[in-house]
């Protein structure tokens, strides 16, 4: 029942010792929802950050142990991260957040200045006719591009969900849904900034707010399969293009700032979504069960998005409830 300690990801205080003898009780009176019947005592799985539903009225015991003190997953906001020496520790090591500032610099340094751009004029017409503006003018776009151009637009619906809700930072007032939207333009160019001022754990999310737009959208399995099976479709379409398309395509890489960039963008893509794979995967509390899609997640585009069209719905797994007999109490 309690968070885990974790060396990457910031989600949950650490676990205490003597666990075993640690274990809080989580008891109910008879507790009456449309969702639940009465019953005698409930046990609450519920994600950190999702706050339980207000028809439910628990009472939590903490215990503490040497300079370490347990915290109910079900209050978030009073749950201080500790570290070793019994002190708290806000968010995560600046240095993290330093260093993912100088590689997002020295990122637009090098896409501005030194990246390929002998072929602007160019440039301008294959954004035109990848966008649909250039109507059919006899020209064949090269294949492998098409498929890189096409499977780019859905990153930023793979990486909305996984930063909704379990992504978002809890510290700073810093919103998410702008970098999301602007990364449908900027990619990983837009969403590194974010990276930057990410200070976990996610704010908390009440239950209702998981059946409303957006995030009934983002948690669907229907959206996760049909970005799963559209990703797939364009990167075995990429694999199946003939030699020539593959050696005019790194012919493109070499002249074409656009290329060049969204070759760049979709690396960093792929680089980082295993780190939110795995922070979205401790939130929900999934880690043991599905740390095998953590090794898959770095598998480009497929990887992330089957671990999304598999991973447990916050609204499936946020209150399972079990009855006992009264000898058991």
């Amino acid at each position: 029942m309690f968070p885990r300690s974790n060396l990457i990801s910031c989600n949950f205080s650490p676990f205490c010792l003597k666990t075993a003898k640690a274990e809080t009780s989580l008891k109910t009176h008879h507790c009456h929802s449309r969702f639940f019947p009465p019953v005698a005592r409930t046990t609450l799985k519920l994600p950190h950050f999702v706050k339980p539903n207000s028809n439910y009225k628990t009472i939590f015991n903490k215990k503490s142990f040497f300079l370490q003190t347990c915290y109910s997953i079900l209050s978030p906001e009073d749950d201080p991260v500790v570290d070793k020496d019994g002190g708290v520790k806000e968010g995560r090591d600046w240095t993290t957040s330093f260093l993912l500032f100088v590689l997002w610099g020295g990122l637009m340094y090098y896409v501005f200045v030194f990246a390929p751009n002998q072929t602007p004029s160019r440039d301008m017409y294959f954004l035109k006719k990848l966008s649909n503006l250039v109507g059919d003018d006899g020209f064949r776009m090269n294949q492998v591009l098409v498929s890189l151009w096409y499977i780019m637009g859905l990153w930023p619906l793979v990486y909305s969900m996984l930063l909704l809700p379990t992504g978002r930072s809890s510290k700073g007032g810093v919103p998410v849904w702008p970098f999301l939207i602007l990364s449908c333009f900027g990619g990983a160019y837009v969403l590194l900034p974010y990276f930057v001022l990410w200070k976990p754990p996610p704010t908390p999310v009440d239950e209702d707010e998981l059946k409303k737009w957006p995030l009934n959208f983002l948690e669907s399995k229907l959206t996760a399969g049909v970005s799963l099976a559209v990703g797939t479709g364009l990167i075995v379409a990429a694999g199946l293009a003939t030699a020539a398309d593959w050696k005019e395509f790194f012919q493109y890489f070499r002249e074409s700032k656009l290329v060049h960039a969204t070759c760049i963008d979709f690396t960093l893509l792929s680089a980082f979504a295993s780190f939110w794979v795995y922070n979205d995967m401790t939130a929900r509390k999934w880690s043991e069960k599905g740390s095998w899609l953590l090794l898959l997640s770095l598998v480009p585009f497929i990887g992330p998005a089957l671990y999304l069209a598999l991973r447990p719905k916050l609204s499936e797994m946020a209150v399972t409830v079990s009855t006992t007999s009264s000898d058991q109490e």
